[in-house]
């Protein structure tokens, strides 16, 4: 298999006793607990990096919390020793690379060979969807091949002109192959992230940056067990499986297959842009951004989780009201009219009460605004220092003024920032002139403006998104998909509701799985009273996995069954009834 896109040499490293593939010998309990210590923080090994990496992708996905059963109702952290191979490996025509991965378990099943390869959800690392993919691959001795898809935690520091190399240690511009170099830096530029920076639209090659990870993993395997190879399409089962953005990536990776190199794709709450059916993220998070912390001060959300400080309503989404009334957004007289208002707005745009429910934990951590800001750089394609609307990535001090990030920071970047700021002691400043009742507002208009007007930078950013628009899969490819109906990050409506239709509409026949009470973060269920209201929706991606696998390997029909009915577990702990999960 060829590998004639990679841009550095292959590291190869080994993980048994005391090590493993899938916690690198954290063990679930370790997952659980507090980022391991780095003995030098200043300078972290790779294996340190390694370790805190694969926590903190953990801890980025599933509910590993006292309540929510994870490793007893479903899921597993079983110890599995193997090998991991990693390169650097460039897109036609990407500026910056992206990073691949390749996981195979002493315990490969070479007469079965299997090959699950998968894409880091939102904007994460290398190991970012290692709960999905590696969690159900491995034990089951596939191999797993990982890409961070053109993101990841690779941050740059233009002052000290450093980024993260292969192994996640710090090094300087022309001392190695960095994960990101920001072109045409200067020293006050802040802090670059490849996702934002790169000058590249990598989301608009998430489908080649898969499929270059299948390529990869067939290659890897042929390295290590020469006796069995070749390894190819044709003699190996391999599944395409993702969440959210790693979701959306392998749909794109089916609908450029050409190859058929792809078996089976299973897609959990995919962030795919289905043009005139769906809506892309960046439309509606900037709307969101703007009239969701007004429409939330509604009361028919006082009881909703996290929509409320001890009981009352957060000022600054009362301040929205007020503010978008004097910039003639809303046009109600006062604050309980201007909510209905912009509620108005968002049902008439497609929001569901559900997905809107949700949404308001989204609001609350300031989501919204950090992912426009993040996408809006990348679609402009600006660069460093260049951001559109006046907004950059700093360190700060203990008081909120802009410094240096200090040598630990940096070298903490590569395990435990998500890709997005703020993270990792990592924030987004803005430069623009703050309106004191609401500070964040001038930069959400601007954002905006970059969808809804027609200014060449608007432009640029529309082409931009035209160019993720997924493409129709092959007839015969299995297909899929699961996603919570509570989704208020990327929700239902906009995303799989849409693909399933113009894939039905285009003689093609996915299985779509809509699963009650379930939203987007399995992660948020660990916090008070969040876990209360919904159900996780890994359970379901594994059970997908499962009836694929039961598909491709033992020619079981593939069929949707009855859709699963959970609910919600209370103030108790998760239980199999909860989960609803059908027999196999």
């Amino acid at each position: 298999m060829r590998t004639d896109f990679l841009t550095s040499a292959i590291r190869e490293t080994e993980h048994r006793n005391g090590d493993d593939l899938l916690s690198a010998g954290l063990g679930l309990a370790g997952l659980r607990g507090p980022p391991p210590p780095f003995a030098n923080v200043e300078a972290p090994t790779p294996a340190e990096l390694r370790r805190r990496a694969i926590q903190a992708n953990w801890k980025g996905i599933a509910d590993l919390g006292p309540l929510g059963a994870y490793g007893d109702l479903y899921g597993s952290t079983v110890t599995v020793a193997g090998r991991e191979y990693q390169a650097f490996a460039r897109v036609p025509g990407a500026r910056s690379p992206h990073r691949i991965l390749v996981q195979i378990p002493d315990g490969f099943d070479a007469m079965g060979r299997c090959l699950v390869v998968t894409a880091s959800s939102g904007s994460r690392g290398i190991y970012g969807a290692i709960a999905l993919a590696g969690a159900w691959g491995l034990p089951r001795g596939c191999a797993v091949a990982y890409t961070d898809k053109g993101a990841g935690s690779g941050y740059f520091d233009t002052a000290t002109a450093s980024g993260s190399q292969l192994d996640g240690t710090q090094a300087s511009v022309g001392d190695a192959e960095l994960e990101f170099a920001a072109e045409s830096a200067g020293p006050e530029s802040g802090i670059a992230i490849k996702h934002a920076h790169s000058g590249d639209n990598p989301e608009a090659d998430w489908g080649r940056h898969v499929l270059q990870a299948a390529q990869f993993g067939l290659a890897m395997l042929d390295r290590a067990f020469p006796q069995h190879a070749p390894f190819t399409a044709q003699n190996t089962k391999i599944i395409a499986a993702g969440l959210s953005n790693g979701a959306g990536a392998v749909l794109q990776a089916a609908g450029l297959d050409h190859a058929e190199m792809l078996s089976a794709v299973v897609a959990v709450a995919p962030n795919v842009n289905v043009p005139a059916l769906g809506r892309p993220l960046y439309d509606y998070a900037t709307e969101a951004a703007l009239l969701l912390p007004c429409a939330l001060t509604d009361a028919r959300f006082d009881t909703t989780p996290l929509a409320r400080v001890q009981g009352e309503v957060p000022p600054a989404w009362m301040s929205r009201c007020t503010s978008l009334h004097a910039r003639g957004v809303l046009h109600a007289a006062n604050r309980p009219a201007q909510a209905a208002e912009a509620l108005d707005r968002l049902h008439g745009a497609g929001w569901s009460d559900a997905a809107l429910a949700t949404a308001a934990s989204t609001t609350a951590f300031d989501l919204w605004r950090a992912a426009a800001a993040t996408y809006a750089a990348c679609y402009a394609r600006t660069g460093v220092g260049r951001m559109p609307c006046g907004f950059r990535f700093v360190a700060r001090d203990a008081t909120g003024k802009v410094r240096a990030p200090t040598a630990s920071e940096r070298a903490a970047w590569w395990s435990d920032a998500a890709g997005i700021a703020p993270g990792a002691g990592v924030y987004l400043d803005e430069s623009a002139p703050a309106d004191a009742a609401d500070p964040t507002l001038h930069g959400l208009l601007c954002l905006r403006e970059l969808w809804i007007s027609d200014t060449w930078l608007a432009k640029t950013v529309h082409a931009s998104i035209a160019a993720t628009a997924a493409q129709l899969p092959r007839k015969d490819l299995p297909i899929w998909i699961v996603h919570g109906t509570e989704d208020g990050l990327l929700p239902m409506a906009f995303h799989s509701d849409a693909y399933a239709t113009w894939l039905r509409a285009n003689e093609r026949t996915p299985i779509y799985w809509p699963i009650p009470h379930a939203q987007h973060f399995d992660t948020f269920l660990v916090l008070p009273g969040f876990g209360d209201c919904y159900v996780p929706l890994l359970p379901y991606g594994y059970a997908a996995l499962d009836r694929v696998w039961r598909h491709l390997v033992e020619g079981a029909a593939l069929s949707a069954g009855e859709v699963p009915t959970p609910t919600p577990r209370g103030a108790g702990k998760l239980d199999a009834t909860h989960l609803a999960l059908p027999a196999n």
